[in-house]
């Protein structure tokens, strides 16, 4: 099978094929082809095909295409259809152009996105829509091809060295403001030396500047960049940094500045790199990995090398800036040094207003003015306490006197209550006595206690029944074994 552009052209391609069910040469003729008579073109009418046929007629011949890998351009593509998730869109070239599709399954199982101006080769059959008569190329299958497959190539080592870090803002190493010593890694047949060179001297002829010759595309370019990295890095004194800068050229030119070895050399390099490769939208994953990317070679040399009339001015005006500042400053110290001397003043004249009538208050006070008087005046306090103390006193004979008169008589009219409330006592307690079942016990009675409590009939108890017998010196237990009723008991009393 071989690859075909859309116009069967180009190298590699195959020539236009015939539809094998014509199975014909190319001296033939179709019917339609031949020049008819006028006799002829009457009765060419009854052999004339109907659209439903010429289109069969069309589609069996695109069937009977083998299978064909194209290459195109992919235009007017708009993604998956909402409805279906089919793809429909054009693949062109210079000179022609194709409707494509691209099923909802076969576009499920890509490994990149289709967009416009891909390169992309297809492998699929031609078909023919009969309602609409259209023709379309349906794809089974799609891949890069050219510089969209180096781009996705690229693409992949670049998240792969995201993902190890490489590419992280806190690894990048800041580049001097003023640097006094710079390498440059190019070629030195180019323009872009020059460049550089022009450059530095133009805008800081104080730059020095140190080249270090390398291949920039070609066969063995990675290899000579890095070695001249690591020549330049190993330079006594050491530069500030590192330009590693290339002139425009293709995607295709730039792709030594894609290689892996040489991105992760210039990421471990121990100088900060500095890279200026191709033109503004050129971007490589040397760019990537680099402390500074600037967009041109130019860019890059200017960006390590302020002009000097721009570092004179730069220098007057953080001169003006300085001045400015300390003289601000010193007027303000000698404002706030005149305020607090001022308030200083002011506190200390207040504090000594303070004590000065703290002092004058003190000093006016009697006991400082004539203490001698003041202890006069006391003796003459105690004098008078002393009188009222000793007249106060005559009157305690006499309330003593009533006081003894009237114990005696609270003695006396106790004793007389006392006598009497004794005597009822003892006559209630005789009484009592008397009464007491402990003093019948005494005389040798006893108290019988059943189950029921205290019994007082013989038929309380049965043979059997435990027995507890008060006593007037204690308590007898024992069990009944028989019960015999008094004969003169009362009957009824005793069947109560």
């Amino acid at each position: 099978m071989g690859v075909w552009s859309l116009t069967g052209e180009g190298p590699g391609s195959y020539p236009r094929r015939r539809s094998s069910a014509s199975s014909r040469t190319a001296q033939q003729e179709l019917p339609w082809e031949q020049e008819l008579s006028d006799g002829e073109r009457g009765a060419a009418h009854d052999d004339a095909l109907s659209v439903s046929q010429a289109v069969e007629l069309a589609a069996t011949a695109l069937d009977a295409l083998p299978l064909l890998t194209v290459i195109g351009e992919v235009t007017g593509f708009r993604g998956p259809n909402a409805r279906s998730g089919h793809c429909y869109f054009q693949i062109k070239d210079d000179s022609a152009a194709v409707d494509c599709i691209i099923w909802r399954g076969v576009y499920g199982k890509r490994s990149f996105d289709l967009r416009d101006g891909m390169q992309v080769q297809f492998t699929g059959n031609f078909n023919l829509y009969k309602p609409t008569g259209r023709m379309s190329f349906v794809a089974k299958s799609f891949s890069l091809a050219g510089e969209g497959l180096l781009r996705q190539q690229v693409a992949a080592l670049a998240e792969k060295l995201r993902r190890e870090g490489l590419m992280d803002e806190s690894r990048k190493r800041p580049i001097p403001a003023f640097c006094t010593r710079v390498a440059v890694v190019t070629s030195l047949s180019g323009a872009v030396i020059d460049d550089v060179k022009r450059t530095l001297r133009r805008r800081n002829p104080l730059v020095e500047l140190v080249c270090v010759g390398a291949k920039v595309q070609g066969e063995g370019a990675p290899e000579e960049l890095i070695e001249g990295l690591r020549r330049a890095a190993a330079i006594t004194p050491a530069p500030d940094c590192i330009l590693l800068v290339r002139g425009g050229g293709s995607y295709e030119d730039l792709m030594t500045f894609n290689d892996e070895s040489l991105a992760r050399a210039v990421a471990a390099c121990p100088v900060p790199v500095v890279t200026g490769i191709g033109h503004e939208p050129d971007t490589s994953i040397c760019d990537m990995v680099s402390d500074r990317r600037c967009s041109t070679p130019t860019a890059a040399a200017e960006s390590v090398a302020p002009a000097i009339g721009d570092l004179a001015d730069l220098l007057a005006s953080r001169e003006h800036r300085l001045v400015v500042a300390a003289t601000a400053k010193v007027d303000g110290a000698r404002k706030q040094i005149g305020g607090l001397g001022e308030r200083m003043t002011n506190a200390m004249s207040a504090q000594i207003r303070q004590r000065s009538s703290v002092l004058e208050a003190a000093a006016s006070r009697p006991c400082l003015k004539s203490p001698r008087a003041i202890v006069e005046r006391r003796r003459a306090e105690l004098a008078q306490t002393a009188d009222r103390l000793a007249a106060s006193t005559t009157t305690f004979d006499a309330r003593r006197h009533v006081l003894e008169l009237a114990k005696e008589r609270l003695s006396h009219e106790g004793r007389s209550l006392l006598r009497t409330r004794v005597a009822a006592l003892g006559t209630s307690a005789a009484a009592l006595d008397a009464l007491s079942p402990l003093k019948v016990l005494g005389r040798g009675y006893a108290i019988a206690y059943g189950e029921q409590g205290v019994a007082t009939h013989a038929t309380s108890f049965a043979a059997g029944d435990q027995l507890r017998v008060r006593l007037a010196d204690g308590n007898v237990l024992g069990t009944v074994t028989a019960v015999a009723p008094s004969p003169t008991a009362d009957p009824a009393s005793t069947t109560a």
